[in-house]
């Protein structure tokens, strides 16, 4: 009778399929933590040259620090 058992729990993964999703989208949210902060700096520097471009040609008194 407990081999019987011991077969049905090898068959029954559903918690095994559980825990694998959840460390799917815990390494895939660490991704875009990473590709965020990689690529922070650089986005931030373009956004700023484009405002201080945009500033000095239109002759408009907008604070491009922020």
């Amino acid at each position: 009778m407990s081999l019987m058992r011991l077969s049905r729990a090898r068959l029954d993964d559903e918690g095994a399929s559980a825990v694998e999703y959840g460390l799917l989208i815990a390494a895939i949210a660490a991704v875009i933590v990473i590709i965020i902060f990689a690529l922070g700096g650089i986005v931030k520097g373009v956004f700023g040259n484009t405002c201080s471009s945009i500033s000095s040609r239109a002759d408009v008194g907008g604070d491009c620090t922020s």
